[in-house]
């Protein structure tokens, strides 16, 4: 059956290109068995940070990783011992049209991989020239077919990148491209790439704005008898407040079901390794001490019923560091009492089902 029906939280680290470049500044040739070497202690150190997060407690879901083989085979190894639930890549890196990483032979190293879930990145534009997207289409229905025969979970990942004309009907300024624009761009391509045959599981996307756009993606992605099909925000290495705006907005969308984040949650951690500011385990810490998916936009929801649409105003959140859980409420006693009444009073007892903060409490200082 196509779909997913756990929420997925997936730390995104299959990058390649963009820290061979943007933290080794190698450019315009491949990596040195030494860079390589260190783009791999690079990706160690982000799966640390997962596993330190995942001892500490993560509910609701799935926890996941996506990591390449290029510089992640060992990380892709170790979870595979560790039951660890892992996405792989078959696109080669930094390409504008998507083409296979290991050409015809995507088959045999998928098998060879044997990851959980098989991700795709393509960039595409419906105004993008009728040749490129009938190439990229055909592809895609070549992976598609290939991995429903073979029953295997296909994680389909796009961005939509504007074109010169598009921006400039914004005054070339990104912001409006991404809340004027590219929500109905997105809905689009997901409609060609589906006549074109592409069947994915899960669609990763780039986070919309409000509610009301993430309801026109869902509706796309589940039209024709895919009521089970998911989709999880991507982050784009966008601001903190920016990825919670978009888990926000997706949160009380039908058909949203968790996130792919990466850059914004180990991007400033490694830069400040590899410059030598911080050490490796302080890396890791940084990593793994993030917020708790879910706190703000339950609370969000329950203050909506409240406050009205004031509630979107609110930044209450809840993050896991140094072994403690911190709440962070808003001032009002109103707010602290929704969300003691709607949250808290729930997830600190531990009689509550299926699962609590309680339970976790042992964990949450293990190493």
């Amino acid at each position: 059956m196509k779909g997913y029906s756990q929420d997925l939280y997936i730390l995104a680290f299959d990058h390649r290109g963009t820290i061979t470049k943007g933290l080794l500044g190698v450019e315009g040739r491949e990596p040195t068995a030494e860079e390589s070497e260190k783009v791999t202690e690079l990706k160690n150190i982000i799966f640390d940070g997962f596993l330190k997060a995942k001892e500490s407690g993560i509910t609701g879901g799935d926890p996941a990783i996506l990591v390449d083989e290029t510089f992640g085979l060992d990380v892709q190894q170790k979870a595979k011992e560790m039951g660890i639930k892992f996405a792989a890549p078959v696109e080669k890196s930094g390409q504008k049209v998507f083409d296979f990483e290991y050409g015809d032979q995507f088959g045999e190293k998928i098998n060879e991989i044997g990851a959980d879930f098989v991700k795709i990145l393509v960039r595409w534009n419906p105004d993008d020239d009728e040749e490129t997207r009938a190439t990229q289409g055909s592809r895609i229905k070549e992976l598609s077919d290939w991995l429903t025969e073979n029953d295997k979970k296909f994680l389909l990942e796009f961005l939509v990148p504007a074109t010169e004309e598009q921006l400039a009907s914004v005054e070339n300024d990104q912001a409006r491209y991404d809340s004027e624009i590219r929500p109905m761009l997105a809905v689009k391509v997901v409609e060609e790439m589906r006549e074109r045959g592409a069947d994915p599981d899960i669609w990763k996307i780039e986070g919309l704005d409000t509610a009301e756009d993430c309801e026109k993606v869902a509706a796309a992605i589940k039209a024709g008898d895919r009521e089970n099909v998911i989709a999880v925000v991507l982050g784009r290495g966008a601001t903190d407040e920016k990825v919670n705006e978009w888990l926000r907005a997706g949160s009380s969308v039908e058909g949203y079901k968790g996130f792919a984040i990466g850059r914004s949650i180990f991007w400033n951690a490694l830069k400040s390794f590899h410059e030598g500011e911080k050490s490796r385990e302080e890396a890791v810490s940084e990593i793994a001490e993030k917020q708790i998916p879910g706190f703000g936009e339950i609370f969000r929801n329950i203050r909506l019923k409240t406050v009205g649409t004031s509630a979107i105003q609110s930044r209450a959140c809840a993050v896991l560091a140094k072994g403690k859980y911190i709440f962070a409420l808003p001032g009002s006693s109103g707010g602290v009492t929704d969300a003691w009444e709607g949250i808290l009073k729930y997830q600190l007892d531990i009689n509550h089902k299926p699962c609590n903060f309680v339970e976790l409490f042992p964990r949450l200082k293990e190493k």
